[in-house]
């Protein structure tokens, strides 16, 4: 069984940094996505970044400047480098797996079979 365990978040102020991290545990395939999604309070979930096990990576518009998506593939882990945040930024964020390489939009959930619980991210 597949599970997805986040970590990292916090409350930060404008202009900090946080990394969020996602470990990965029951089931590994040398081709997959993994992706980080937010929901802010009261909205829509949205895609933030999400990378290929090859490296390949995709990003949210209005956090490529800012956000840098990383894995360790030894590591079955997932990172999320967060620079430069914003009030904007404020949600839950959940890592995703599919098990198959990212399709072009990958805020697509559809593709997406495991979800994490999630950790918060507050910036005032």
């Amino acid at each position: 069984q597949v599970q997805l365990v986040e970590s990292g978040g916090g409350s930060v102020q404008a202009g900090g940094s946080l990394r969020l991290s996602c470990v990965a545990s029951g089931y590994w395939s040398n081709s997959n996505c993994m992706a980080w999604f937010r929901r802010p309070s009261g909205r829509e979930r949205e895609g933030v970044a999400a990378i290929d096990a090859d490296g390949r990576s995709y990003y949210k518009d209005s956090v490529k400047d800012r956000f840098t998506v990383s894995r360790d593939n030894a590591k079955n882990t997932l990172y999320l480098q967060m620079n430069s945040l914003k009030p904007e930024d404020t949600g839950m964020y959940h890592c995703a797996l599919a098990p198959v390489y990212c399709r072009t939009d990958f805020r697509d959930v559809g593709q997406y079979d495991y979800w994490g619980q999630g950790t918060q991210v507050t910036v005032s």
